[in-house]
């Protein structure tokens, strides 16, 4: 963002309280939103910017698997790993609340200061580690009840041991825990820039006054 004379101006006409009052209602509301895509049926499997596919490393042998007439086992596995991550995405509301809640004023102002994604790295540094911890056991009990879940990680170890397969690839759960917080944090990343380039559309009237400003 290029800060101009005028909007330096126009932000020091506004309160420090006024302009973390903003931000937060922005990333409290770009944040849901994103929750709000992204965790419900076809959050990930309908969304191509974010849909999970199987690991770079398992590709050649989804290909194999639709040459031998077996398209139908991979459809299910690929939709397997998207409804997982559909479940688990949920769990991230409270936090992305309560992050924004403890948000100090320090932290406001590097935020409305910095880059057009600099809220969603707030969050990225806040809420990470905790969401990895809670989308894991989500994971885990959607995909424990997909048997081709089960194939799939017998299939992984057989080719981390013959070196055709990532060891990081083999872990189903994991790979599907890392991919649901990339997406999450991708769609978050563009609710806020949204918020940034069009802050009279997000109609609240702080969100307005403070990121108006930097227009």
């Amino acid at each position: 963002m290029t800060w101009t004379a005028g909007a330096l101006a126009q932000l020091d006409r506004i309160t420090s309280k006024e302009a973390a009052a903003g931000l937060k209602a922005a990333l409290e509301k770009g944040s849901l939103a994103a929750v709000a895509s992204l965790g419900r049926t076809d959050g990930f499997f309908g969304n191509p910017q974010v849909k999970i596919p199987l690991p770079d490393s398992m590709q050649r042998a989804e290909k194999l698997m639709r040459r031998f007439g077996m398209s139908r086992q991979a459809d299910e596995l690929i939709l397997a790993l998207n409804r997982a991550a559909e479940a688990a995405v949920p769990e991230a509301k409270q936090l992305f609340v309560d992050s924004v809640r403890k948000m100090t004023l320090q932290d406001a102002k590097g935020i409305l200061q910095g880059g057009e994604t600099a809220g969603t790295e707030y969050f990225r540094r806040s809420t990470e580690a905790q969401l990895r911890k809670r989308f894991l056991p989500i994971v885990q009990q959607a995909t424990d009840k997909v048997g081709l879940a089960q194939q799939y990680e017998h299939y992984a170890e057989k080719g981390v041991a013959l070196g055709l397969v990532k060891k990081e690839d083999a872990d189903l759960d994991q790979y599907v825990t890392q991919k649901a917080l990339d997406g999450l944090f991708f769609m978050v990343a563009e609710e806020e820039k949204k918020i940034r380039q069009d802050p009279l559309a997000a109609g609240t009237a702080i969100i307005k006054k403070v990121f108006g400003a930097l227009l």
